[in-house]
């Protein structure tokens, strides 16, 4: 297994010892442990560790509020919990508080490790996605303009937010589906629409309506085609799309998600066209 950096939060000095001889004979750096919130944030913050695991029950807290804290510090940290309460309402409990894992006491060897390299494998595949998405459909968009409409876009502006989307017009949004979930748009002025199912047509649309379903295919084949190449690049990712949605009209606002976002600003002969594509983290299902 990978030197992953693993804190063991435990209120046993047994357990404590007991866990990190397993954890490090399976070849994880355990680089820290702690047996209380106060000592879980100072141990957290100065080791900054890939990994925590976490009992429930701790003197004057619970391991619901020291993953809080955990996650206040780095959102991206993993926690399991390993403890030996676990019904129904706790485990609801640790989804919500982002647990990415629950292994009950005793500790058995093989299942902390299977877990542990469960919810690592998941985080390496987001890391994968994330390190590719964006270029991939870039090209998708590009190759998709260039074939439609026969005009190569020249993209003017990129940049990354996690900010409110405000529509020139016309967005098209695609929810994108699978391993991890993530949204892609493609927003045009009335203008550019117009000019570019006019380029696709080779004549006048005939209203509204057929610009609105060229705009849709349109989306539809960028996010089709680049969850395509992506899934040929790693299987795992099983990525899918939802119907496209639209939104039209001046000055629509389209709220900001919980993640970032990134928008190539293309320009063409008809006018800027807008791709802005994302994924969320998010957390592996484990129950």
């Amino acid at each position: 297994m990978d030197a992953y950096k693993v804190v063991i939060v435990d209120d046993s000095s047994f357990s404590i010892t007991f866990i990190k001889d397993i954890l490090e004979t399976a070849g994880l750096n355990v680089v820290g442990s702690a047996k209380n919130l106060e000592e879980v944030k100072k141990v957290v913050a100065e080791t900054k560790p890939d990994l925590v695991t976490m009992d429930m029950t701790l003197p004057g807290t619970d391991g619901l509020e020291c993953t809080r804290a955990v996650h206040k510090i780095d959102k991206n940290i993993k926690v399991i919990v390993v403890s030996s309460m676990m019904d129904d309402e706790i485990v609801k409990k640790a989804k919500k508080t982002r647990v990415s894992a629950y292994v009950q006491k005793p500790v058995d060897s093989e299942e902390l490790l299977n877990a542990i390299q469960r919810v690592m494998d998941f985080e390496k595949l987001f890391e994968s996605l994330k390190e590719s998405y964006y270029e991939v459909y870039k090209e998708a968009f590009t190759d998709a303009m260039t074939r439609m409409a026969k005009v190569k876009p020249e993209m003017q502006e990129e940049y990354s937010n996690d900010l409110e989307h405000v529509s020139s017009g016309i967005t098209v949004m695609i929810a994108i589906i699978g391993k991890f979930t993530g949204r892609l748009m493609i927003d045009f002025s009335q203008e550019s629409a117009r000019g570019f199912a006019k380029e696709i047509l080779k004549r006048e649309p005939e209203d509204n309506d057929e610009i609105l379903e060229i705009l849709a295919e349109f989306t539809n084949i960028v996010a089709g085609n680049g969850c395509s190449i992506l899934n040929k690049k790693n299987s795992a990712y099983s990525l899918r799309l939802a119907p496209p949605s639209i939104l039209r009209g001046e000055h629509v606002l389209i709220s900001a998600l919980n993640f970032q976002t990134d928008t190539a600003v293309a320009k063409t002969t008809f006018g800027e066209v807008k791709l802005d594509v994302g994924f969320k983290r998010g957390e592996e299902k484990w129950m």
